[in-house]
Formats: C-alpha cells, sequence, structure tokens
C-alpha cells in the first residue's frame, strides 16, 4: 500500500518503495490535484530523475545534494529535467528540514549554479510559517511521503510561469483545491482501491 504522504518516514524502506510511494503522491495529489500545473508534461515524458539517498546525516546529505546538481547541470534536459532528491534517513524532524535549506542553496551557489537551478522543499510534516497550525490542509500542498529536495531549472520554471495566466495564483489555487477536498478527501485519495 503506498505511504500516506502525512505518514512518518521509515528508516529501511527499500528504494524501490520509496520511489513507489513518491510516484504515487506525485500522480495522485501533485498532478491529479493540479497543484503544480508544470508537473504532468514531465511525468508524462518520464524526465523526473528519482534518487533515494542513504545518508544517514547531514554532511552525507549535502554531498548526494552536491552531486545530484553537478549530474542536472550537465544532463541533457531532454533527458533529465528535474530531480527528486528523496533521503528517507534523514531529517524526518521539519525544523531541522527547514534549516538544511539554507544548506542547500549555499550549495547551490558554491557550484556556481545559482540562476541556472533551484531547490524546492517538500517533507510529510510541511508547515508554512502562516498556516493555521499542524493540521492545517493548505500545508498538504508540500507534504510528500519522505523528505524531499525537488532541483528544479530555473530556466524551465522561467518558461512554465511565462506560459501559465496568472502564475501567482497558484499558491491560492491550491490552498483552495485542499480547503474543498479537506482532510478526509485528502485521505481517501491514499486508500488502497479494493480488489475486483
Amino acid at each position: 500500500m503506498p505511504r500516506h504522504p502525512s505518514s512518518t518516514p521509515a528508516p529501511g524502506d527499500t528504494d524501490a518503495h520509496v520511489v513507489a510511494a513518491t510516484r504515487v503522491w506525485l500522480e495522485k495529489a501533485v498532478i491529479g490535484l493540479n497543484l503544480c500545473p508544470f508537473a504532468k508534461a514531465v511525468h508524462v515524458k518520464r524526465q523526473i530523475r528519482y534518487v533515494v539517498s542513504h545518508a544517514g546525516d547531514v554532511e552525507a546529505l549535502l554531498a548526494d545534494l552536491l552531486h545530484e546538481l553537478q549530474l542536472l547541470a550537465a544532463a541533457d534536459p531532454g533527458d533529465i529535467e528535474t530531480t527528486l532528491l528523496i533521503h528517507p534517513e534523514v531529517l524526518g524532524d521539519f525544523l531541522d528540514y527547514n534549516d538544511f535549506l539554507d544548506l542547500a542553496d549555499a550549495a547551490v551557489e558554491e557550484l556556481g549554479l545559482d540562476g541556472v537551478l533551484q531547490v524546492a522543499s517538500f517533507h510529510p510534516h510541511y508547515r508554512f510559517a502562516d498556516s493555521e497550525g499542524e493540521d492545517d490542509i493548505a500545508n498538504f500542498s508540500n507534504r510528500s511521503p519522505y523528505p524531499t529536495l525537488h532541483l528544479l531549472r530555473e530556466d524551465s520554471v522561467d518558461r512554465a510561469v511565462a506560459a501559465f495566466p496568472e502564475a501567482e495564483r497558484i499558491y491560492e489555487a491550491n490552498i483552495e483545491t485542499l480547503r474543498r477536498l479537506g482532510r478526509a478527501g485528502w485521505d481517501a485519495l491514499f486508500k488502497r482501491a479494493p480488489p475486483p
């Protein structure tokens, strides 16, 4: 059964399980609810690189991040448009994860990739600073099955935003969608379908 996106990551899950749960979340929540209007095309074209990090500490995760940033920068966008660096065994605490994002941004700068790549954030316990609490459904727009660093190409983001009318409304539209869905609707997305 796919791991529910708000559950706690379990150390020791197999790479196949981690990637499968992440794909289910991407298909049912991110694409299915249209939380990111740009995700469907790269998913359909199989241009998303899924990487499971076995890092057990921040230093090892940072090394994996540096490697993946360099790989994405060097790759043909037709082959790899974006990377999901999933790290189930480190930064399970959201505040620690949030602190790590400063290191992720510094890594982009250190490699001279500022303006070329950026890192977006997803976490099972994601919480926006202005949310109404841990269970605020708005937080679920960034809740993934496992802590995940999303590596994106800046020019792809710019093109997507330019092609999407009122791109600045995406965040607000996501909150509206999630509030209409509610927690019960969110949970229902990830329930196993009954056998035929």
